[in-house]
């Protein structure tokens, strides 16, 4: 089956929505996406995009996503963080995510970025292997920390 690999334009935003609600589903947290189309199509396609995002399309239907934004490394410098790659679940395994995959990595390549970060979580096996077999290196030694919109205000009002 062919598909078309492309940047993502605004009106694409409902479909990347309906697929990072889809991920949530798979990654068995269905109800943690807060986020709304309207906001995805503001902070990456308004006066200063936040992110970027390329589409796979089967039959003009887009039916797998790589969404990732710049981000700097004190160590390496200019880096790109993949903040998801989605292909949909029956869609998978015919090259789609390697196809969006390659396309993140020729677009930092052509910035000149020094590497480009994406976390996968320990029990998906499957994503596991499909990053190592590209050459992507796991860091299992890692452990991800982050501050939700409710630890930040906890932590603000302690200061």
């Amino acid at each position: 089956m062919s598909f078309t690999i492309r940047k993502a334009k605004k009106k694409d935003m409902a479909a990347v929505f309906q697929l990072i609600k889809e991920l949530a589903i798979y990654e068995k947290e269905p109800d943690a996406v807060e986020i709304t189309i309207n906001e995805l199509e503001n902070d990456g396609f308004g006066k200063a995009p936040q992110f970027e995002c390329f589409v796979g399309e089967i039959d003009s239907k887009i039916e797998g996503i790589a969404l990732f934004y710049n981000r700097y490394s004190t160590w390496k410098g200019r880096a790109l963080h993949l903040e998801d790659l989605i292909v949909r679940e029956d869609k998978r395994g015919m090259g789609l995510g390697t196809s969006l995959l390659n396309e993140v990595i020729k677009y930092g390549y052509h910035l000149g970025i020094k590497r480009i970060n994406w976390e996968v979580l320990d029990w998906n096996e499957p994503a596991i292997s499909f990053y190592e077999k590209k050459g992507a290196k796991v860091m299992r030694d890692w452990d991800v920390v982050q501050l939700s919109e409710q630890g930040i205000k906890d932590y603000i009002s302690k200061l």
